[in-house]
């Protein structure tokens, strides 16, 4: 055996090695977490890749040889997925994603079928894997960068560029060198090098993870309504905040950041960004706002007053920027549609002002001069009113 293979050997079962140690931490520390359980997913189809051209080297077109195979090239699906449940705190995977994916695996799938049957390879499934694979990757990518600065929870603020160095530019190197040279092409070397790069970055991101044990990165997101200690008086700071956000009510502007916000303070943003996450325990700069959004949209959805006015008006008003993530979001914090929460409220005889607990996230609420009452009346049948008071065509507006 040459030392190159005896080279590839090693570094493949360190690579192995080091993802099933991370599979384990992750199991036996944070498998209640969601991020977690897709991080293990991901570890599983990243080792199948490792391992799956020694089964096509000793098995060329063996069953168990290309189910390894299939199930590698998925790794960057479940990257994307791992992206998208840790960078935005989701609770699931909605339906879409699922069929997004699984009509990715049914090309792998495909192609098993195709080899058993003919013998040989489907040259435009091929291309279509790996157009997925790409396109994939990019797309983890992107979530890990689109909304860092939202990120409260500063380790894992801080370990996106390493996620999008090391795990996507892992993903994006092994696509090029399997498109340039093939998979059992000459490319022995090459290979080699990227069985070392695995090794590498495995070790950093593993370090990164579980060097300090930080337990932040994988805890599952607490429901903000629910502190640690609801009877702890807040900090000066917070009770600022508190009264900054119910009598100018700046979430109501539609891409407000956490710098701006803390410049209305006057306060530095490590500062704020500390304040929300360790104190009020949002781990989404966005997730704190939706709070007082979605606050605002049930006091609204619940007044008699206000049953005519479109819900998309109420929701826009409230700083939303459009219907899905309005909808996206009430549902996780009611269980309900919009509609149904409306329809519940408005034949409650105990109808009252809700309960805005999770706006104020266990810290005293004085009481809001509420704008609704400062609508007017027309007499056009045609036109109703937001509850700014601005008349509107009533067609203008969508009925949920």
């Amino acid at each position: 055996m040459s030392g190159l293979a005896v080279l590839d050997l090693m570094v493949r079962g360190g690579s192995v090695t080091l993802f099933l140690l991370w599979s384990w931490l992750l199991w036996r520390d944070h498998r209640q977490a969601l991020a977690a359980r897709m991080a293990i997913v991901m570890n599983a189809t990243i080792i199948c890749y490792i391992v799956s051209s020694l089964l096509w080297d000793a098995h060329p077109f063996g069953l168990h040889a290309m189910i390894v195979d299939s199930f590698s090239v998925t790794a960057p699906a479940a990257f994307w997925l791992f992206a998208h449940v840790w960078f935005s705190d989701s609770k699931e995977i909605g339906w879409r994603r699922w069929a997004i994916v699984a009509a990715f695996v049914a090309l792998p799938v495909y192609q098993i079928i195709h080899i058993r049957l003919t013998g040989h390879f489907s040259m435009v499934c091929w291309i279509g894997v790996r157009i997925g694979m790409i396109a994939f990757a990019l797309a983890g990518l992107w979530l890990a960068w689109a909304d860092r600065d939202n990120d409260l929870v500063e380790p894992r603020r801080r370990f996106r560029k390493s996620v999008i160095w090391l795990i996507g530019g892992f993903v994006m190197w092994v696509n090029v060198i399997e498109m340039v040279v093939g998979r059992n092409g000459g490319g022995a070397t090459l290979r080699t090098v990227t069985e070392i790069a695995i090794l590498i970055s495995t070790f950093i991101v593993s370090a990164a993870l579980y060097g300090f044990a930080n337990p932040e990165l994988f805890a599952p997101p607490v429901p903000a309504s629910q502190p640690d200690d609801a009877s702890a008086k807040p900090s000066p700071l917070a009770a600022r905040l508190q009264t900054h956000m119910l009598a100018e009510r700046p979430y109501q502007s539609e891409g407000l950041t956490i710098a701006a916000l803390a410049a209305q303070l006057g306060e530095q943003e490590y500062r704020l960004r500390r304040l929300i996450n360790g104190e009020l325990g949002f781990r989404n700069f966005t997730a704190f706002l939706n709070s007082y959004r979605l606050a605002e949209v049930r006091e609204a959805l619940a007044d008699p007053d206000q049953r005519e006015v479109p819900i998309l008006t109420i929701a826009l008003d409230a700083g939303f920027g459009s219907l899905g993530p309005f909808n996206r979001a009430f549902r996780e914090a009611e269980a309900m549609t919009p509609t149904a929460y409306r329809a519940a409220r408005l034949v409650d005889s105990k109808i009252g002002q809700p309960d805005l607990k999770s706006a104020a996230h266990g810290l005293p609420r004085p009481a809001i001069p509420s704008p609704f009452h400062e609508w007017e009346r027309t007499d056009d049948p045609h036109t109703t009113h937001d509850f700014r008071g601005r008349a509107a065509p009533r067609d203008r507006h969508v009925h949920l």
